[in-house]
């Protein structure tokens, strides 16, 4: 394998591009198409026991379904056109039918039926010119060998993480909103209605000139997929799998939340087709929202594991850490601080409060050079999943 290397890179005469992204070349031979049986253990694997017993130590099946899902989210780096200075930067490189194969992947069983764009705040074009871009794709394992030895038929969201410059700018609104579902309840109180970060949300939710927003397109992609695949007798299981990186994972956290919601509220309307276990995978993530948006997508039935560098900034930001009840979801050892004795008064009122979501996978680089750039880097995460004495 090659070094770990992150690039801050500055794409085109302008230099509208600043990504930390992975640092392999995109079109190197990645790993082999794992032969290992999940079958009737898929489930377990995607969270329907909150991965008890999985983590630590960490499980070798789910080590290797993590560096799987770990690929495909280096895909969608690997995809996007990132020559500040072109007419095609912010877009997608290769066509749907050959995006996998050429960014890397050509054996996953998986086929891509969407891309998915983003539409950041406008900003001078002397400063961004791109306000909508390519984030990444939706792609259903349709082949059988595949979906036998998955034991069901998965359903891949991939996103990418922070590339153009107006992307980072939304990234840095770190105050919280409230959902629109928390505000139709007017006597809810602050601390008690869902809120999550805004910028991240008015990415999520602002649609483009040539598209809707990211949410609508998750919503309709799913929603395809479903009508088309079914869930009836005779057909295997289905699972949806959000994974993501930096901002890519805190998008993949709330498409977890918007498609278990709506699946929710579908049933409570009477449809009668068999759930989708829904599965969020997040690497070096930062926090989303606060304590009653953990418990809202928890009620909904969403899973959130969290892939964490001990040494990355991003995970611990932003706000602080507050919760309503102690908990040992934490895997590693380290413990987490609360606060760092800021007055819990001052946190809430300043809307600083936050949660961490879903159960927490805790990596270390102590035995690898890194540095706080470094510590981000994706290709840094996949490495740290991979047994100590196999990483070179």
């Amino acid at each position: 394998m090659h070094s770990t290397l992150v690039r801050l890179q500055a794409h085109g005469s302008r230099g509208n591009c600043i990504v930390v992204r992975s640092s392999l070349e995109p079109c190197l031979p990645t790993l082999k198409p794992s032969t290992l049986q999940i079958g009737k253990k898929w489930p377990e694997l995607q969270g329907a026991r909150n991965w008890d017993g999985l983590l630590s130590p960490l499980d070798g099946t789910l080590r290797g379904e993590l560096v799987r899902y770990g690929e495909f989210v280096r895909a969608a780096y690997a995809s996007f056109d990132f020559n500040g200075g072109a007419p095609s930067y912010g877009s997608c490189r290769f066509p749907s039918c050959s995006l996998l194969r050429r960014a890397g992947l050509p054996e996953t069983g998986y086929k891509v039926t969407r891309l998915l764009h983003v539409a950041s705040t406008p900003t001078p074009g002397w400063l961004s010119p791109c306000s909508s871009s390519y984030i990444g794709y939706v792609a259903v394992c349709d082949d059988e060998d595949e979906i036998e030895r998955l034991g069901r038929r998965d359903v891949v969201i991939a996103f990418r993480g922070m590339v153009t410059r107006s992307e980072w700018l939304d990234g840095f609104k770190s105050n919280l909103t409230r959902l629109p579902a928390a505000d139709a309840d007017e006597n809810e109180e602050e601390n008690e209605a869902p809120m999550v970060v805004s910028g991240f949300w008015s990415l999520f939710t602002a649609p483009g000139e040539a598209h809707c927003s990211l949410q609508q397109q998750v919503l309709d992609e799913v929603q395809r997929i479903i009508r088309e695949y079914g869930g009836k007798d005779g057909t295997p299981p289905r699972s949806i799998t959000i994974a993501g990186h930096s901002l890519g994972a805190a998008l993949a956290v709330l498409s977890a939340y918007e498609i278990t919601t709506a699946a929710v509220a579908t049933q409570q309307g009477g449809d009668e087709a068999a759930p989708m276990m829904v599965t969020a995978v997040s690497f070096g993530g930062p926090r989303v929202g606060n304590a009653a948006f953990r418990r809202r997508l928890e009620e909904s039935g969403g899973k959130v594991l969290r892939v964490v560098n001990s040494d990355d900034i991003v995970t611990k930001v932003p706000g602080f850490l507050v919760d309503d009840d102690d908990d040992d979801d934490n895997q590693g050892g380290e413990p987490v601080k609360r606060m760092d004795g800021v007055p819990r008064w001052l946190v809430s009122k300043m809307g600083w409060g936050y949660s961490d979501v879903g159960r927490e996978l805790r990596v270390s680089c102590q035995d690898l050079a890194s540095n706080l750039v470094a510590s981000h880097d994706l290709d840094l995460y996949l490495k740290l999943l991979l047994p100590a004495q196999t990483r070179q």
